[in-house]
Formats: C-alpha cells, sequence, structure tokens
C-alpha cells in the first residue's frame, strides 16, 4: 500500500519526547501535548517501544483511548523488546543515543530483529498502544556495517526474520504498510536494491534537513519515487539545532554545525522567515516526502508547527539559501 493512500496530512506527531526524551516531562504535560495535536487536526502519531522503553506508546495509548480509532493513523516500530525485567538504564548500551531517554521506564530493552521478536514487539505495542491493529510498522535503527562492530549483521537478521514477519502481519491485516525507520540513508538503499520482500514506506530522520539532506536527495528520493513509494521525515529540526536547541544528532552540537545554522538563520532574519517555516517546508517540498513529523513535548509546540506550515515564505530567501551553497543545487524548493 503507497504511504500516501495511509497518511492524509502532512504534519504528523512525533512521540520520542513522550518517552522522556533529554527531560522529565510531567504525565499531565505529555497527555496536554498529544490533546493539543489533536485539536489542531493532527492524526498521524509515529512512537516506538524504544522511546522511554515503553513509556512513549504507553502515554499515547492514554490520550488517544477516547479517541475514535478509524479517525487516526499510528506507526510504531520493532527491532527493541521490552520485557518486565527492570535495568539499570544508566548501562543500557543504545550506540549514539545511549542517555537519550535516561529519565524513561527502567525496563529492560532487548535488541532483537528475529521473526519472533517481531511477532512480540508488535503485541507489546499493541497493548501499550491500546488499539487491535498499527496502520504503519517500521524496522527500528537498522544497520549492516555502517555503526561498527556491534551492529554487523543485522540487516541479515531482519531480511530473514522481521521483514518475513511484518510481511505476514500485513496479509493478516494486523498492519497495512511496513518498511524502515532509520537514520542513515545506507539501510533504505540496501533493502531497496533486494527483490523480495517489498516495503510500502520508509521513515528517515534527520537526513532530509536543511542541515543534512544530500545524500538522501541524490541517493533515496529517487529511488523511493521510482518505486511509487514514500518517505516520512523524522527529526526535521536536526534534533533541536536548527530551531536553537543545544543537540545535533542526539549529542551537543559540533561549532560547525552551529555555525552552518547560523548562517541559515542569519539570511532567515532577513527575509523575516521563522526557523522552523524553513525546515518543514523544505523537507516538504521534496515529491518523495508525504509528511513530516516534528517531535513535541510541550503543548504550546504544537500551534508553533501548524504555523510553521503555512507560513508564506518568499522565493528569495530559498534563492540567497542556494547561492551561500547553504541548500544542494538540485534539492527541490517550496514553489518551485
Amino acid at each position: 500500500m503507497a504511504l500516501k493512500d495511509v497518511l492524509a496530512d502532512k504534519l504528523g506527531f512525533g512521540a520520542a519526547p513522550l518517552g522522556n526524551m533529554f527531560r522529565d516531562i510531567p504525565q499531565d504535560e505529555a497527555l496536554a501535548t498529544v490533546q493539543a495535536a489533536w485539536d489542531d487536526g493532527i492524526r498521524y502519531y509515529d512512537n516506538a517501544p524504544f522511546y522511554g522503553a515503553g513509556l512513549a506508546e504507553l502515554r499515547m495509548g492514554e490520550a488517544l483511548a477516547d479517541k475514535p480509532r478509524d479517525a487516526y493513523v499510528i506507526s510504531t516500530k520493532v527491532g527493541r523488546v521490552i520485557l518486565d525485567e527492570l535495568e539499570d538504564v544508566s548501562a543500557r548500551q543504545q550506540g549514539e543515543k545511549a542517555g537519550v531517554f535516561a529519565h524513561g521506564r527502567a525496563n529492560t530493552v532487548v535488541n532483537d530483529y528475529s521473526y519472533d521478536a517481531t511477532l512480540r514487539s508488535i503485541e507489546g505495542s499493541l497493548e501499550r498502544l491500546r488499539t487491535d491493529h498499527i496502520e504503519i510498522a517500521f524496522v527500528h535503527d537498522l544497520a549492516r556495517d555502517f555503526w561498527g562492530d556491534e551492529w554487523i549483521g543485522r540487516f541479515e537478521e531482519a531480511r530473514t526474520g522481521a521483514f518475513r514477519a511484518l510481511d505476514r502481519l500485513r496479509d493478516e491485516g494486523v498492519i497495512k504498510a511496513w518498511g524502515l525507520g532509520v537514520n542513515l540513508c545506507e539501510p533504505i538503499e540496501t533493502l531497496l536494491d533486494l527483490q523480495e520482500p517489498r516495503p510500502d514506506a520508509f521513515l528517515l530522520a534527520g537526513r532530509y534537513t536543511l542541515l543534512d539532506h544530500s545524500r538522501a536527495l541524490q541517493r533515496v528520493m529517487p529511488l523511493v519515487a521510482e518505486r511509487g513509494l514514500g518517505v516520512v521525515v523524522g527529526g526535521p529540526y536536526s534534533s533541536g539545532v536548527l530551531v536553537g536547541g543545544p543537540n545535533f544528532e542526539y549529542a551537543p552540537a559540533s561549532p560547525a554545525i552551529l555555525d552552518k545554522v547560523a548562517r541559515i538563520k542569519a539570511i532567515a532574519d532577513r527575509h523575516g522567515v521563522s526557523m522552523k517555516a524553513a525546515g518543514l517546508q523544505f523537507s516538504l517540498a521534496n515529491p518523495a516526502v508525504a509528511a513530516v513529523i516534528p517531535g513535541a513535548s510541550r503543548p504550546s509546540r504544537i500551534a508553533e508547527d501548524r504555523a510553521a506550515l503555512t507560513e508564506i515564505i518568499p522565493g528569495e530567501f530559498w534563492h540567497d539559501l542556494r547561492h551561500a551553497g547553504l541548500v544542494d543545487s538540485a534539492a527541490p524548493l517550496p514553489g518551485n
């Protein structure tokens, strides 16, 4: 099923902050944020067991419990199984995401992309989300040879396990679509080179933003478009640094990244353009992109994102960014 047939709106809700990403978010604030998204008209909600060891899914399940199930779309992810046993959160081995969910639940998180684990993962998500089906299931943080020795073999495990399990669940109607949810381009390229199985969609986080988009533009977007699929862009604000936050790629931003943000902002300020508007509208200008899912941990952020989506940006702003070498010369731009 094509992604455009599943999603009805360009603006979705990224639930990573609901898992206490970077800070301990009070329960009432988390629930109010989801309610603000609903009141705004947002009907696409992306989640993952990894977000706070199931905390984000539990909160979303509670927040959406009184909403008609046929009125909204949920995507979640597989590749991590959440157990009842507790562990030392500070000792978790989570690669570049270590410490991101230090305030999440203490439940043990097991990396497992096998067939049976995928079925257990979906079963756990259905329970936490209080639903009997999920529209899109993404295989989460999958890589082969791209992140060092710890990650070698994941792709092959998923090829013979998770992919086949998700094919089965799609046939059974438990999910409507599946694909990869990753923050690297290479896994998507690798999967699209395979003859079997056939994914429906992809979630690409942080790789098609104002700060980083060239490889996705040259490799991923053409492959996706050629196959009539679609991409959800996660992390359109590049972990927050694009809109004034301190982090890029889940860690303090480097001086080079901060300098690039400052150069973009100087041009934005000259044209009276908000950085949120520039970030969201840039990502959505690519025809392969079906939706963007900025994360939000406060109700006020929802209105900001909606305003950014509808803000009028003068063409001269994009011209000046391109002239300054801050966007790829081949990137589709709003209004072009």
